[in-house]
């Protein structure tokens, strides 16, 4: 088990030039006017010195990021893509596969000219078509998320279907990559769902090969059935199991519940709705962005050094970030978040991230980037140990009420999927001879 930490609670920030709305859906009424221009958020927030601990974490201080400085933009890669609210990549290719929310699994080409630079292509034809078998109708439901395993053999689909129950579903790539036939559709998993919403679903591939599947707390204000606290439900939890099987799953080795009190796919418990969570790909450490209800949104690390929080206890719902929910109490042994802010500038749904690996802006390296929902600004974290060195706006991002997820490509380059605008956006560093260097990306910085 994990030890409990402190957190490090976000104060509020002073938005410069940004307009909020108070709303987390993902979808607008049809009248609403959405602006299409880049929405920043220019604030930042800083350990003191002698608070801030390097312990005993993935990066010295000597690596930790510094973000003083760094100029960034985002460059449209593909547009008019239905909701996008997932992307993975297979193996060897440098092609981009996007999830929309109502069901449809696209490629964004990569195409490299004589030059070498990379220029990107929305191949229209779906590869993947599950909008027969998909229940958007809800603002948290609809096709949630998508994962490839290393080998590149097959598809990982997760989705909300016809009677509300979140299903992860397997297909079969082709050699070519380049195709899929729906009719080689397994069933993996399928967990009932006491309401529309908090249904999680994003999927991943850990480094120990096995998938964690992300199930929110069933829905309903407060998690009425104590879902979270209760281990004999899937709900409320991060699963980890093994799909390289000629059964639908099996239990991997070291799962917390494998021999009894509880169940025994849970990985971790405690959550109220981690929408998006990820893997660092050069720590194995694991981050999860968990929605909270009323007051703070949390981000939660956990190490690689204590098997990525196997058998942690998040608190909720007697916890809501750091603090106690409706008169409830810390569960003992619960894992405190990383960082907690609250919603007084607009905020209202934490979207996770992922830890910038990539080689295009050296200067990131290390930094979990994040955002909220509501407010469309992207963020960069810095933590060593269990300590927040820095937390700042990176002074870029989108219209609000739409950054519903981010990808990270085969390089480790980071992508921003806008739901009300319908594109994909690539981080990039600021410098447009830098940029043009690889990409014949639109720049989409103002």
């Amino acid at each position: 088990m994990t030890p409990p930490r402190r957190p490090f609670r976000l104060a509020t920030a002073t938005a410069v030039v940004v307009l909020m709305t108070a709303g987390c859906s993902w979808e607008t009424s049809d009248d609403e006017q959405v602006e299409t221009t880049d929405t920043t958020l220019a604030s930042t927030t800083t350990l003191p010195a002698d608070q801030a601990d390097t312990g005993e974490g993935s990066e010295t201080e000597a690596e930790l990021p510094q973000l003083d400085g760094l100029q960034l933009k985002l460059a449209t890669i593909a547009e008019e893509v239905d909701r996008p609210v997932d992307l993975a990549f297979a193996p060897g290719s440098k092609d981009l596969w996007v999830a929309s929310k109502g069901g449809e699994i696209t490629k964004i080409l990569a195409r490299e000219n004589g030059s070498g630079r990379i220029g990107y292509e929305l191949d229209w034809r779906p590869t993947l078509d599950l909008s027969d078998v998909v229940n958007d109708e809800g603002s948290e439901q609809g096709l949630l998320g998508i994962a490839i395993p290393r080998d590149g053999r097959y598809l990982y689909t997760a989705y909300t279907d016809e009677s509300g129950a979140v299903v992860v579903d397997r297909y079969v790539i082709s050699s070519t990559r380049t195709t899929i036939d729906d009719d080689t559709r397994k069933e993996i998993l399928r967990v009932p769902q006491p309401a529309g919403n908090h249904n999680g679903g994003a999927i991943r591939f850990g480094p120990d090969g096995f998938l964690y599947v992300g199930l929110g707390d069933g829905g309903g204000s407060g998690d009425p059935d104590g879902n979270g606290q209760d281990t004999t439900t899937l709900l409320g939890s991060i699963l980890r199991i093994e799909v390289d099987t000629d059964e639908p799953y099996d239990i991997p080795p070291g799962n917390p519940f494998a021999e009894g009190e509880g169940a025994p796919e849970i990985h971790l418990y405690g959550v109220r709705n981690p929408w998006r969570f990820s893997f660092d790909r050069e720590t194995d450490d694991l981050w999860i962005g968990d929605v909270g209800q009323n007051t703070w949104e949390e981000i939660d690390l956990l190490p690689a050094a204590s098997d990525m929080g196997r058998g942690a206890n998040l608190g909720w719902n007697e916890m809501e970030g750091a603090e106690p929910f409706e008169g409830g109490t810390s569960p003992a042994g619960a894992i405190d978040p990383l960082l907690t802010y609250g919603r007084d500038n607009g905020a209202c749904s934490v979207t996770g991230g992922h830890v910038y690996r990539g080689s295009r802006i050296p200067q990131l390296a290390g930094t979990y980037v994040y955002a909220d929902y509501c407010q469309g600004a992207i963020r960069g974290l810095v933590a060593s140990g269990d300590e927040v060195i820095d937390d700042r706006s990176l002074d870029i991002g989108i219209v609000e009420n739409s950054l519903g997820s981010f990808g990270e490509g085969p390089d480790g380059e980071l992508y921003v999927l806008s739901l009300l605008e319908g594109r994909v956006l690539r981080i990039e560093p600021a410098d447009t001879a830098e940029a043009e260097d690889t990409t014949d990306a639109e720049d989409d910085t103002e």
